[in-house]
């Protein structure tokens, strides 16, 4: 039964947009993107979002210290680390925050996806690898090599409208959507309901009545 993600919320419309169908998280990205915030940022954000949603904070190689303090002030919900981050770094936000943490796998063929159940985190999320990205390419990737998985697992890279369906077909724990709720690089109302509310009628899950 597949959760929904969208990523990369940066405005005040983008919470109401996402409050009124109520996706299962959201992302702030706090690295360097077009669709980066800080923290003060993501604190009036955070205030503004139902609290039935939670909120993913997304990191690439930041200092850890940053990290568990946005934790620590209930800024995010759960950790989305996107770099070179490796066990030590995750077993020190382990030990010092109690926040689920994600880990992404830019995945060029198989062995990727299949070396990843080891690591520590308590999710995977598998996105498509690009050369001096560390994600965020809007581009989706070859998901029938993902084997069976003993981990949960986040599905990114270029999912929308039109490939959701084909997306939860391979068995995620969550699809994470950005570009593909977008329109002119903003985060599009209308997308964004139409996505959740087809994941939510694809899995048997109930859609918010609040929109009738």
């Amino acid at each position: 039964m597949a959760k929904i993600k969208i990523c990369g919320i940066t405005r005040e419309q983008d919470i109401d947009a996402v409050n009124a169908v109520l996706p299962d998280y959201i992302g702030f990205v706090f690295a360097k993107s077009k669709r980066q915030v800080d923290e003060n940022r993501a604190k009036e954000l955070k205030r503004r979002l139902d609290p039935r949603i939670k909120a993913v904070g997304v990191f690439v190689n930041e200092e850890v210290e940053k990290v568990i303090k946005l934790c620590t002030l209930h800024v995010i919900d759960l950790v989305q680390l996107h770099g070179d981050e490796n066990d030590d770094y995750i077993k020190r936000l382990k030990n010092n925050v109690p926040n689920k943490i994600i880990r992404a796998v830019r995945v060029k063929g198989r062995e990727d996806i299949e070396k990843a159940q080891a690591l520590l985190s308590d999710y995977l999320l598998f996105d498509t690898y690009q050369e001096k990205d560390y994600g965020g390419t809007g581009k989706t990737f070859d998901w029938s090599m993902i084997p069976a998985m003993r981990k949960p697992f986040f599905l990114a890279g270029g999912i929308n409208l039109y490939n959701a369906a084909h997306a939860i077909k391979h068995n995620p724990y969550c699809i994470d959507v950005s570009s593909g709720v977008e329109t002119n690089g903003l985060k599009d109302p209308k997308k964004i309901t139409d996505i959740v509310r087809l994941t939510r009628k694809l899995t048997g899950q109930p859609v918010n009545t609040e929109l009738g």
